[in-house]
């Protein structure tokens, strides 16, 4: 039991704070329910605690490091049939938020139930976001803290403007940080067989040199 479960149940107006969450919930699930019908394709966006996010276009640098771990581990995925890669306009279902992660990976199971009109995904094997200014805040917080509860099995942030790479692997029900670096190599524990130098997240000549060889 929680400390703050335990908390509430200590407290003589534990059925008034229950109605108030069920009423706040209740409101909640009708903007979920709004959101899933207004949202288009052409829209990145999320809904995250009762609120939709809006996201502004991203910066060439934020774009580049994305679509070089994007490339690397679709090649990867898709040469040994290991299951399927999306984008950050695949709209991912948490139980109570819908995040588009800027790349996802799904094992055979989940891939198994994405069909070709999917416009709502499951919780992604593997998670990783590209930060920057306007997300990094939710990055590290509530997507960290969304991810590590609902069974996301890796989970990268990637930093642009350092050039670093942070590893978060769970153990006993929350996330713990594997690698923080902007060299060497990172190896995967969800992805079989995914390991990659890190500059090749980073350097062009480098992540060219990587996925020539992969294909070869």
């Amino acid at each position: 039991m929680s400390s703050l479960t335990a908390a509430l149940l200590e407290d003589p107006a534990l059925p008034d704070r229950v109605a108030e969450l069920q009423a706040t919930l209740a409101a909640e699930r009708l903007r979920r329910e709004r959101f899933y019908e207004e949202i288009t394709e052409e829209q990145k966006a999320e809904f995250i605690n009762g609120e939709i996010v809006m996201h502004s276009p991203a910066k060439n640098r934020h774009l580049e490091v994305r679509d070089r771990l994007h490339e690397l581990l679709r090649t990867h995925v898709r040469l040994g049939s290991l299951g399927a890669v999306r984008g950050e306009k695949a709209l991912c279902v948490f139980p109570r938020n819908d995040y588009e992660p800027d790349v996802a990976f799904f094992g055979p199971a989940k891939c198994a139930r994405i069909e070709p009109a999917t416009m709502k995904f499951p919780i992604p094997d593997f998670i990783c976001e590209v930060l920057s200014d306007s997300t990094e805040q939710r990055d590290r917080g509530v997507k960290f803290r969304d991810f590590e509860q609902h069974g996301v099995g890796e989970y990268w942030l990637l930093d642009p403007e350092r050039e670093l790479l942070e590893q978060y692997l769970p153990r006993e029900g929350c996330f713990e940080l594997a690698l923080k670096s902007g060299s060497g190599e990172v190896a995967s524990t969800v992805v079989p067989g995914f390991r990659i130098p890190i500059r090749a997240l980073f350097d062009d000549a480098e992540n060219l040199r990587v996925l020539r060889a992969m294909l070869a």
